[in-house]
């Protein structure tokens, strides 16, 4: 048996299956369908011929838009037919054709969308990825499994990330790029193979980071991308020199971290 709130209004076309749960003023369109495990918050709007399946959690006040499928089963050969999850925070919003995919057990299970996040038409978030919040991802961008997108970050239109990518937080990426490796915190990558271009300075200075700090920050880009060595050798030597500035610590730490890609770097073949 279905919990449907009392407030929730649901077309008389669709299907919602025994055992979903559906909140406090949900709006469920013609032809939509809903998954016996799904949850939907309050105010969680399904607006035609949506999908939503799987063990999925979808926060509140998010707008699914029609032809998209969220939480569908792992595009992965791995995959046995086990119960994984999808939980999408609150306030998204999933333009036509967006599908979300569940995660995989061999990669923890669980498949990780933020709150207020925009996808734009066609956009695929693969299997295990982790999204933090206010990301921006344009029409037909495609992540790979286990990818991790930091907060505020923006995928130009028909970009590609590969698999076990990260990208850090308020990072640009250029519409058609490939991101073959990782994308410090603040960087602009552009091309394929995808190669930094410098600093999402537009980005920093809409977050209200100061001028001061933004020159900070070039200055430490230029030491570890410009200077003559390894990236993450030139990383770790600054960091006495910038413990007075979080954003600089945030590119150094990001680098420091294990990761099972390369570091992204304008030079192509230097990692």
């Amino acid at each position: 048996m279905s919990t449907v709130a009392a407030s929730a209004r649901i077309h008389p076309m669709a299907v919602v299956e025994d055992g979903a749960v559906i909140g406090e003023n949900v709006s469920i369109g013609p032809f939509c369908r809903v998954g016996s495990k799904v949850v939907l918050g309050d105010d969680v709007e399904l607006i035609s011929n949506a999908v939503v399946t799987g063990r999925t959690q979808v926060g509140r006040g998010t707008r699914i838009f029609p032809m998209a499928v969220i939480g569908g089963d792992p595009q992965s050969v791995h995959h046995a037919g086990e119960e994984t999850t999808l939980f999408v925070g609150e306030n998204c919003t999933m333009r036509e054709g967006v599908t979300m995919n569940t995660g995989t057990v061999d990669g923890g299970g669980t498949t990780v969308v933020g709150d207020r996040c925009l996808f734009l038409a066609n956009s695929h978030v693969a299997h295990d990825c982790i999204l933090g919040n206010d990301i921006i991802m344009s029409n037909n961008v495609m992540l790979a499994g286990h990818v991790k997108v930091g907060d505020r970050v923006i995928l130009g239109g028909g970009s590609a990330v590969h698999q076990f990518s990260r990208i850090g937080r308020q990072a640009f990426i250029g519409g058609l790029s490939a991101v073959n490796y990782d994308v410090i915190p603040y960087g602009m990558l552009n091309g394929n193979p995808g190669l930094l271009g410098g600093l999402n300075v537009v980005g920093m200075t809409r977050a209200g980071i100061e001028r001061a700090t933004i020159h900070k920050v070039r200055r430490a880009y230029k030491d570890i991308f410009e200077a003559e060595g390894n990236i993450r050798t030139n990383a770790a030597a600054l960091r006495d020199e910038y413990l007075d500035c979080p954003e600089v610590m945030e590119i150094l730490d990001f680098i420091g971290a294990d990761s099972d890609r390369a570091i992204s770097s304008p030079h192509r073949g230097k990692a």
